[in-house]
C-alpha cells in the first residue's frame, strides 16, 4: 500500500473517464449502492478506484474497509489531494479535499462473493414459494 499526498488537478478528464472508477457523493446514493457497485466493479475489472471530494470521503473510507473486512479486496492506493473549486453561491475560489483509493480484488474473492449469489437464489425461492402459497 501506498499513500501520497498532494496538490493536484484532477487526473482523468471528463472525456476520457476509466471504466472502473466510482465517484462517489454522499447525497444521492445510500451506502450499500456503492458497496454493492464496487463490488461489482471488482469483479468485472479485478480492482476499482473509489473517489470522493469533502464530505463524501467518509462515505468512501466506509465503503473501502466494508471491502476489506469481507475480505472481497485489498488497498492498493491511497492518494489525497486539495484541488480548487468555484464556490457557486460566492463566486470564489475555494480549495476541497480530495481522496482517491484503489482497491484490489482478493485470492478468496471468487469464494467470497458467492454467498450472496445464494443468498439471491434463496430469496428468489421465497419469493416463488410465497406465491405458491397464495395460490392454495
Amino acid at each position: 500500500m501506498t499513500t501520497e499526498t498532494a496538490v493536484a488537478p484532477v487526473i482523468t478528464s471528463p472525456e476520457h473517464p476509466k471504466k472502473n472508477r466510482i465517484q462517489v457523493s454522499n447525497t444521492k446514493k445510500p451506502l450499500f449502492f456503492y458497496v454493492n457497485l464496487a463490488k461489482r466493479y471488482i469483479q468485472q475489472h479485478d480492482e476499482v478506484e473509489l473517489s470522493a471530494l469533502g464530505m463524501a470521503i467518509t462515505t468512501v473510507v466506509t465503503v473501502a474497509e466494508i471491502l476489506k473486512n469481507n475480505g472481497l479486496a485489498v488497498e492498493k492506493k491511497v492518494v489525497t489531494s486539495t484541488i480548487g473549486m468555484k464556490d457557486e453561491t460566492r463566486g470564489r475560489l475555494i480549495q476541497k479535499a480530495r481522496i482517491e483509493i484503489v482497491l484490489g480484488k482478493t485470492e478468496k474473492y471468487a469464494s467470497m462473493a458467492s454467498p450472496t449469489s445464494a443468498t439471491q437464489a434463496r430469496e428468489k425461492e421465497t419469493v416463488a414459494n410465497n406465491k405458491e402459497e397464495k395460490k392454495q
